[in-house]
């Protein structure tokens, strides 16, 4: 792991793509399709053009069949079993998963389409400058994706339960919270609901 100082190491990007989609229907997030192929690809392609060349997405939800019809080359694909129990367990995982030279990991939610490249360069951008916990902000509101230097990781593990994520660990450290400001590049809007989906679709 790196020292609290060295912010040389790569930024590895961190994909949680295991949700079951309940309200779309119980179909896997990974694999609703947006502009033209599975969202969990979306994801990884949006944070590769951001920076990130090292690249860990948890499946759960139908993780089989993500693995068989998803085209992730090069990404390492790690499974959290206890996916149902919410987004926590899925970051635990994730961070487990990293590789131990990475100085700082980007948390990319599969579901939020509307997070572009730029936002990530954005956060990898505020990470070099100093920034060991970073997050996407929109109109000044906090939002993701969010960035976490190797130094949380620990605490960040610890603090995800349910679907909390990333949350605990930034509530607790909110004078070390660098926002990014992103509302020019980016659109924080998750899909949750058939609804989010259509005008996801429609845009």
């Amino acid at each position: 792991m790196q020292t609290t100082e060295d912010r040389t190491g790569p930024v590895a990007a961190l994909v949680l793509a295991a949700g079951g989609g309940r309200r779309l229907g119980g179909r896997p997030k990974a694999l609703i399709r947006y502009a033209g192929r599975p969202l969990v690809e979306h994801a990884v392609a949006v944070v590769r053009a951001g920076g990130c060349a090292d690249v860990t997405v948890v499946l759960g939800a139908a993780g089989d069949r993500v693995r068989s019809t998803a085209h992730l080359p090069g990404c390492r694909l790690v499974a959290n079993p206890d996916w149902a129990g919410g987004m926590g367990s899925s970051l635990r995982v994730g961070l487990a998963a990293l590789a131990p030279e990475v100085s700082a990991v980007l948390v990319m939610l599969v579901d939020t389409p509307g997070v572009t490249a730029a936002a990530v360069a954005r956060l990898l951008a505020a990470h070099r400058a100093g920034a060991d916990l970073a997050a996407a902000a929109y109109a000044g509101r906090r939002g993701h994706p969010v960035l976490i230097g190797a130094r949380y990781f620990a605490q960040a593990a610890a603090g995800a339960c349910g679907d909390a994520g990333a949350r605990t660990l930034l509530a607790a450290h909110p004078d070390a919270v660098t926002l990014v400001e992103c509302a020019d590049v980016a659109v924080p809007d998750d899909l949750d609901t058939p609804a989010d989906l259509a005008r996801w679709s429609a845009g």
